[in-house]
């Protein structure tokens, strides 16, 4: 690390927001601010854009001018990373800071979710991606977005609850509470439904997640056995995490947080706290070369 950084910068960004937080070489947060999208899948200079505002917007609050860029180490965990091509595209972008070490979203969650020691996660939100450090080594579990991947996440339950729900439609299952929820929302009109799926991305398919748990706690059938499902793709993930050698994992994300009391007891039983978020591990990963590839 160059002997001029005097700041370390944090940025964890995904598919709707960029949250950037800038801290002293003590570690005191300075300022902290968030923007929008850093998938670099979705376009490297608009993630790059995103960030540069975040970190801007962070610096003013901290104080800082552009003057104080090149004395920042910035650590960046971004969804879509994961990408060899998308990942050289983005570094061989110009920026103004010190230094910059890349790596995915999931790793910077898995290293402030253990304080930047070595450990497990799993999140599942409108996706999902499991992520293991274990001796200076990074295995991932799925994670290789929808639809032909992401189990346990909202974008996936959301897909077979639509599914199930035209199979309604037609009387060949049940017509719950919940489906009729969902067709209210179309204006119980097939067709629209039908149009809606060629341009529905995993955030619309997500979007139906809420009334999913809501109607599970009213006894729905049709919900009950979405979570069930889902739970299960949930255990499927934690058992790949465990059989690679984890002992314990950090179940996060908005999915990961509520299906906690559909897991059997023996996985319940290895779930364990998040010490911290995303932009403490993109704080750890600015303290050291935290590359996902090689320059």
């Amino acid at each position: 690390m160059a002997s001029t950084i005097k700041y370390y910068v944090g940025v964890d960004g995904g598919g709707t927001s960029c949250r950037a937080r800038i801290c002293d070489l003590e570690g005191h947060c300075l300022g902290e601010a968030k923007t929008g999208s850093a998938n670099i899948m979705l376009g490297g200079s608009v993630a790059m854009a995103s960030i540069q505002d975040a970190i801007a917007t962070a610096a003013s609050l901290a104080n800082l001018t552009e003057a104080d860029y090149g004395s920042m180490s910035v650590g960046l965990a971004l969804a879509g990373a994961e990408q060899k091509e998308s990942w050289y595209e983005f570094m061989a972008l110009p920026h103004p800071y010190g230094a910059v070490t890349l790596n995915t979203d999931a790793y910077g969650a898995c290293l402030g979710a253990w304080k930047g020691e070595e450990g497990a996660i799993l999140i599942a939100g409108t996706g999902s991606c499991g992520i293991l450090l274990k001796d200076k080594q990074q295995q991932v579990i799925g994670g290789r977005e929808f639809p032909i991947s992401d189990h346990g996440g909202g974008a996936v339950m959301g897909l077979r609850l639509i599914q199930q729900v035209l199979l309604s439609v037609d009387d060949i299952v049940p017509h719950t509470s919940l489906a009729q929820h969902v067709m209210k929302h179309f204006d119980n009109d097939v067709d629209a439904v039908v149009s809606w799926s060629k341009t529905a991305r995993p955030c619309d398919y997500g979007q139906f997640s809420p009334a999913i748990f809501a109607h599970a706690a009213e006894g729905d059938s049709l919900a009950i056995e979405m979570l069930k499902q889902t739970a299960a793709d949930v255990e499927m993930l934690l058992s790949a995490l465990f059989r690679r050698g984890a002992e314990q994992v950090c179940l996060m994300g908005s999915i990961g947080e509520h299906i906690q009391p559909w897991l059997a007891p023996p996985f319940k039983a290895r779930l364990a706290l998040p010490q911290g978020d995303a932009m403490d591990g993109a704080i750890a990963m600015a303290k050291g070369c935290h590359n996902l590839y090689p320059l």
